[in-house]
């Protein structure tokens, strides 16, 4: 660990622009990372927050032919949606780039080029998967197939999502394309490889020597697991139409791979920076006093964790990251979270659907962060993290001492008198808090410091209560006046220290209390008059709102609504069955008729009784749909009937025919019928 460092460099993981931002990529990476950067600038830290959009690799080619649209299109289209998701939820990047800008495709190329130079790459003719209907080499998202380590049929060729293995291609059993559905061939191409063996050494001393006591146990395990199975020769190029060009004779038609290419988007997004603002680049990623921190997802670990510190060391001039404090995995209410499955909460919906609350998103995905094991998202906990906490202790705590300080004292915060023992003990607990959130905070413990900050308007409201200076005023004037006193400087506390988790919060909250200028957390710590007595507040307002239940419900519906759709996408057909003559047809009568009567047979659960007319007469018919439909409201339902369907005795009830139904996507009965007016009863179906 660096101690005191001079700067730091800040990177989140660069999201594909094949889709919106959802909770997930939140929780895990940018919620975090933001928190992060926020607090060390409060601390007056040198801090550098970079980012950019991902916009190489497979994923873009599979989203543009889904669309039936250019890979240029699919990029332009996400970049704007994401970077205004990420401007409107407030995530505080110094620079957002993107991976097709010209400064890129030129870092990469020259970070390619020195490896490449240095002889540090394999050169190798290997045999890849080869669509012969498609006319092109299959790269790892185009192939599924069954996974050799744990079964899964749906396993695609860099990774098994059910297992987590990272997989070649060539190991998937019964290999399939996914732009033809053919079967792959073995092609032999080119390509040029890292190898990853020669690394380690340097990787087992680096990171399981160096860093066995300050790195997260999910990311230690998986990097130890990887180093101690042997690591072997990884391609950093691919055969692909999308990308960038490798920059060396002999490779026409080659692309850098994705996870060649992104990483170093990092580099050339401070590039970008620097050259806006008139500063100097290699500091913030050449200097040993720059401590450089990655926040990623775990399935972006070995990529941040070996391939790229292995670039880094190959090149010879960069620092290696301090740490790589990678979250686990969130779920969506129950289920995985899938963009391909639209089963998401999107980051651009919710700021549309859920106006100036970002800071209650922050809040809850911070609460239930996947820090250490994955955790669950659910609407109905979303809801109560809102109005049990937000608003019932903190905005509730800021509400009383604004609303006091207004109705006694005109908004002029009083001069205090003498402190008594819980004045004093309640102002030294305040300004042990920084410390306490640094702490945790400093150990990337987020949903840890997040609870502490809480704590301070706990600490708030359970002055107040055991106070009661509504009480106390009507006996003892002078004492109120230092009870508001303290109980404004927790405010003001609050103000400042809130900052990082809830940015939002901490300028209305500001506005509030007329804090022009955020408070150091240094001076909560070393003073009490955070606001002086004749300072003065605006009026109230209130800091959170209470969600209703039936705006979280409108939310729950959306995902069944999600839910539905993905099992009639997914939904197949049954098999055909044998054939059959024409004549067997033929001798089936089926009609259109009309239900006259219904009622529910006697002890039967299933069964109803209907009187149908056919046309030709009015016969019964018992059915098996009482379970979804109630007799009352079938009655006058046009129907096809199977007229000519020997007689079948039920229940003692003699049923002449059979109604014919279908299904849904939820699995629901449905009656099949006409759908054209003037068809009468009787009229034949042939």
């Amino acid at each position: 660990m660096i101690q005191n460092p001079k700067r730091y460099t800040i990177t989140a993981a660069l999201p594909y622009t094949n889709g919106p931002i959802h909770i997930g990529h939140l929780a895990g990476v940018y919620v975090p990372s933001d928190i992060y950067s926020r607090y060390l600038r409060l601390q007056g830290r040198d801090v550098l927050f970079v980012c950019g959009s991902d916009e190489h690799g497979v994923a873009i080619s599979m989203k543009a032919k889904k669309e039936g649209i250019t890979p240029q299109e699919v990029i332009d289209k996400y970049d704007g949606i994401i970077r205004k998701s990420f401007s409107d939820f407030g995530i505080s990047f110094d620079n957002y780039s993107r991976t097709s800008a010209k400064i890129h495709h030129d870092t990469a190329s020259e970070f390619f080029r020195t490896l490449y130079d240095k002889g540090d790459f394999i050169e190798e003719v290997t045999e890849q998967l080869y669509d012969a209907k498609a006319d092109q080499f299959l790269a790892d998202r185009f192939v599924v197939g069954t996974c050799p380590k744990c079964g899964n049929e749906e396993a695609y060729g860099d990774q098994c999502e059910k297992c987590g293995s990272t997989l070649n291609a060539t190991d998937l059993i019964n290999p399939k394309s996914t732009i033809t559905g053919e079967t792959p061939i073995l092609k032999s191409t080119k390509h040029w490889f890292l190898p990853l063996d020669r690394y380690s050494d340097f990787l087992n001393e680096w990171i399981l020597v160096g860093h066995k006591n300050d790195w997260k146990p999910n990311v230690y395990g998986q990097v130890k697991s990887w180093i101690d199975g042997g690591l072997e020769p990884r391609a950093v190029t691919r055969d692909l139409d999308w990308g960038i060009d490798v920059p060396v004779e002999g490779a026409e038609g080659k692309k850098l791979y994705v996870w060649f290419d992104a990483p170093i988007g990092y580099i050339s997004s401070t590039k970008e920076w620097a050259l806006r603002e008139g500063k100097e680049w290699e500091p913030y990623w050449k200097d040993q006093d720059t401590k450089l921190v990655h926040f990623i997802g775990k399935d972006n670990i070995v990529f941040h964790c070996v391939i790229f510190p292995a670039m880094l060391k190959a090149e010879g001039s960069y620092i290696l990251p301090d740490n790589v404090p990678a979250n686990e995995f969130l779920n969506l209410e129950g289920n995985k979270l899938s963009t391909s499955k639209n089963w998401a909460v999107w980051l651009h919906e919710y700021l549309e659907e859920f106006p100036n609350q970002q800071d209650v998103l922050r809040y809850a995905l911070t609460s239930n962060a996947p820090e250490t094991k994955d955790n669950d998202f659910t609407w109905k906990d979303f809801q109560a993290r809102n109005n049990n906490e937000l608003v019932a202790i903190y905005g509730n705590f800021i509400n009383r001492v604004v609303v006091l300080t207004n109705k006694y004292y005109n908004g002029i915060v009083p001069q205090p008198n003498e402190l008594s023992e819980v004045d004093e003990a309640t102002l030294t607990e305040l300004k042990a808090y920084p410390a306490v959130i640094s702490s945790s905070l400093e150990r990337y413990r987020f949903r840890e410091a997040l609870g502490e900050m809480m704590n301070v308007a706990r600490l708030g409201n359970k002055y107040l209560a055991d106070e009661e200076p509504w009480k106390m005023i009507k006996t003892d004037e002078a004492r109120v006046q230092t009870q508001m006193y303290v109980a404004l400087q927790i405010a003001a506390a609050l103000s400042s220290l809130c900052e990082p988790f809830l940015p939002f919060t901490s300028t209305k909250l500001s506005r509030i209390l007329k804090i022009e200028s955020p408070l150091k957390w240094k001076t909560i710590t070393d003073t009490s008059d955070l606001l002086p007595a004749g300072h003065q507040i605006g009026e109230a307002e209130l800091l959170f709102s209470k969600i209703e239940d039936e705006e979280i419900q409108k939310q729950i519906d959306k995902l069944e609504a999600t839910k539905t759709a993905n099992i009639a996408e997914n939904k197949k057909a049954e098999p055909q069955k044998d054939l059959i003559q024409f004549e067997d047809f033929a001798k089936m009568d089926i009609r259109v008729g009309t239900i006259l009567e219904a009622e529910k047979m006697p002890k039967a659960n299933k069964l109803l009784i209907l009187k149908v007319d056919t046309g030709i007469d009015v016969r019964t018919i018992v059915s098996g749909i009482a379970e979804s439909f109630k007799p009352e409201d079938i009655i006058g339902k046009r129907v096809t009937v199977l007229v000519n369907l020997a007689p079948r005795n039920l229940r003692g009830v003699e049923s002449q025919g059979m109604i014919l139904m279908t299904t849904n996507a939820e699995g629901k009965l449905v009656f099949v019928n006409p759908d054209t007016d003037g068809v009468g009863n009787g009229e034949t179906i042939n």
